[in-house]
């Protein structure tokens, strides 16, 4: 404590102003003078330790007390500062010190707020999602950031983008890959406009998957990736480079409201227009409707990984060549979703895709084998689910690696077209397989829009009923309603 000043004036006024002692008062109770107990109190001064001690000994103050009180607030008030309303009001930190060392009451109260109003537009937006799924549209908004606009926009439409496909397919015809797409690429970029790619190491490129320095014409990826991520990242640049007008023109269709947002819009159709390139449209359907939509012989004819395989079924939407609608989710394991998707845009009313019981969740138990599962939804429905983790850049030793969890997804009515719909015979009829019976879990949308009874992966009270309130009884779940 000797090392640290400790300036504290607002909570030595408040000890005083709560035992009804004037300053002189105090100053003579301490044995320091008035005014040098007024610019204490204005932090002006700190507290050395013998006036700390002091303060234990003639006014029962904990010395605890004097210190990091504020801490705390300050953490909160940045969290508070941080939402869309309020952010770039602060120029900096030391305002929001100020106001939790000089108003503490306050600044809990304007927590307390924030904290309640977040609440409030959570289950708004609960209650806009249920009354969406009753066919009741409603105009409830809040302030978003832009990957906010842009994850909404892209959910609720078609997977598909037809001009960005033609584009893919004439770029195709003029690369001629043969089965060299990455050397065709690197050749292009070079010849069209003397661009070279090259790997860099971990050291030289710590935190960037990929770089393009103007100056020298160098593309850089790093050596974390794998080599499919490798040819999606030169596969993005070059049909950013080729098919602007086309990406500008899908752009303006989405009528995105910041540049901000249109910026993350283009990096999406870059990586739309890649996977197009990388899996032409009509031999990769072929080869999937032949292959029943096996990920796996997909990924090996293609050269390409399990996701981006998986991506790519969700496109599948040309009209005279359409495939099974599929959507899809990926997630990492503490649940925070990092793209929704589907071939008529996310079933988001239908399936919501925020139930703990879905397969996507128990994938992180056995990473790299593929889980399949039917699931029933509380009106009926039931989807045919496909999950498995996917495995992020490579990392050093030290490093914990990044992995995430896919989900993909169609109606239980398109299992006969499916390779994977052959594990789940019987799932809809209760058709006897071996000595057991396969049956579809009972999930929900949201633990918040759904009303199961006695669930066990309950996370939360449905926004749609009361809470159960008997105290001689208590259910399954924590939170119990009537």
């Amino acid at each position: 404590m000797a090392d640290q000043k400790i300036f504290a004036g607002p909570r030595i006024r408040r000890i005083r102003g709560a035992k009804g002692l004037t300053q002189t008062a105090m100053a003579e109770g301490l044995g320091i003078s008035p005014s040098y107990l007024n610019l204490i109190e204005r932090n002006q001064r700190p507290l050395t330790v013998q006036l700390i001690l002091k303060l234990a000994s003639v006014y029962k103050v904990d010395p605890h007390e004097l210190q990091g009180e504020a801490r705390g607030s300050v953490a909160a008030l940045k969290e508070v500062f941080t939402d869309p309303l309020l952010v770039g009001e602060l120029p900096g930190d030391q305002e929001l010190i100020e106001f939790a060392e000089a108003a503490p009451n306050a600044s809990a109260a304007v927590i307390k707020l924030f904290r309640a109003y977040r609440e409030q537009a959570e289950r708004l937006s609960d209650l806009n999602e249920l009354l969406a799924r009753e066919g009741r549209a409603t105009a409830l908004s809040g302030a978003r950031l832009p990957i906010d606009e842009v994850r909404e926009i892209f959910e609720r439409r078609p997977n598909h983008f037809a001009s960005l496909e033609e584009e893919a397919e004439a770029f195709t015809s003029v690369l001629d890959p043969g089965d060299d797409l990455f050397g065709a690429l690197k050749a292009w970029l070079k010849r069209e406009y003397g661009i070279v790619v090259k790997v860099l190491p971990v050291a030289t490129m710590p935190n960037w998957r990929r770089r393009y320095d103007r100056h020298s014409q160098r593309l850089f990826l790093s050596e974390r990736l794998s080599p499919f991520d490798q040819l999606r990242e030169v596969a993005m640049e070059a049909c950013l480079i080729r098919m602007s007008v086309a990406v500008a023109g899908e752009i303006q269709a989405l009528r995105l409201t910041t540049d901000e947002a249109r910026r993350l819009a283009r990096f999406e159709l870059g990586r739309y227009a890649a996977h197009a390139l990388m899996m032409p449209y009509l031999p990769f359907h072929a080869a999937a409707v032949r292959s029943r939509y096996d990920i796996d012989v997909l990924r090996s004819r293609f050269g390409v990984s399990f996701e981006q395989a998986a991506n790519r079924l969700t496109m599948l939407q040309r009209p005279v060549a359409s495939g099974v609608p599929f959507f899809m989710l990926e997630i990492d394991n503490a649940g925070n979703r990092f793209r929704k998707a589907g071939s008529q845009g996310f079933p988001q009313s239908r399936f919501g895709g925020g139930c703990p019981k879905l397969p996507v969740h128990v994938a992180f138990t056995q990473p790299g084998q593929i889980f399949v599962e039917a699931v029933e939804m509380p009106d009926g429905a039931e989807f045919l689910c496909i999950a498995r983790t996917l495995e992020g850049p490579q990392g050093a030793f030290s490093e914990r690696p990044r992995r995430t969890a896919l989900l993909l997804g169609c109606d239980i009515g398109f299992r006969d077209e499916i390779v994977y719909g052959t594990v789940l015979l019987g799932a809809a009829t209760g058709a006897k397989m071996g000595a057991g019976t396969v049956a579809a879990t009972p999930v929900g949308p949201a633990c918040r829009l759904c009303e199961r009874a006695g669930c066990l992966a309950r996370a939360e009270p449905p926004v749609t009923r009361p809470l159960g309130l008997d105290e001689m009884v208590t259910g399954l779940s924590a939170f119990d309603f009537q």
